[in-house]
């Protein structure tokens, strides 16, 4: 086997149907509930109009400034496929674009996750396909690899296998193990269902903040009378 040039074959991944019902969950909500562990990091940004994602990983690791792997990529997945791409955090050169944004669009895929540039960035902010990039450049990239598709990637510690679930919003993105997708979604919508209730407690005047001073005294904290 090649390392560092190869090309595998995605051994499982997330249900679509079960993917999409992340759609109207916030990533916050989730986060919170892995305990506030896992992160991709804030340097990665939105940089589409808005609107959530949620799809199974096609993963990406390729050379710094150089795309040949995503286009091989963009050949195999398949409609709500997100393609999770390590580049290394390089935004010497842009690793996607408007062309292959529209080539996502037209395939109806889920969305890009690009540790690295990208550019094109006014007609990406125009469209509703989810792009999570590092910046922003006007140099386009190399075509000659070496690189590697359906492989484990990792973005700021955060590790992605291929056909983990991969969620986005404003607040960035996240992954969540292809093992524990369904138990993250019970829980998620629990702690929806408790957030609802605390807004709805505030507009009542109802909210209870006991537990701050519980805390404070726990922690001995000085309190000046």
């Amino acid at each position: 086997m090649n390392n560092g040039l190869r090309i595998l074959h995605r051994r499982r991944a997330v249900e679509l149907d079960l993917a999409r019902r992340f759609l109207e969950v916030p990533v916050a909500n989730v986060s919170d509930c892995m305990s506030r562990m896992t992160a991709g990091g804030p340097r990665l940004r939105p940089m589409h109009s808005g609107g959530r994602m949620a799809g199974p990983a096609l993963t990406v690791k390729t050379r710094p400034g150089d795309n040949l792997m995503i286009h091989k990529a963009l050949q195999l997945a398949t409609p709500g496929d997100v393609i999770v791409v390590d580049g290394a955090g390089d935004l010497t050169n842009a690793l996607i674009g408007e062309i292959m944004v529209g080539e996502a669009v037209h395939r109806g895929l889920g969305g890009f996750i690009v540790n690295g540039a990208i550019r094109d960035a006014g007609a990406i902010r125009a469209g509703t396909l989810p792009v999570y990039a590092a910046g922003v450049t006007h140099r386009g990239p190399y075509k000659d690899g070496p690189g590697e598709i359906n492989v484990p990637v990792a973005i700021d510690g955060m590790v992605i296998e291929p056909g983990d679930l991969v969620i986005g919003d404003d607040d960035g993105f996240l992954c969540l193990p292809y093992d524990d997708v369904a138990e993250l979604l019970a829980a998620a919508n629990r702690k929806q269902q408790i957030e609802n209730k605390m807004v709805a407690d505030i507009q009542a005047g109802t909210f209870d903040r006991s537990w701050v001073d519980a805390t404070l005294t726990r922690l001995n904290c000085f309190i000046e009378p």
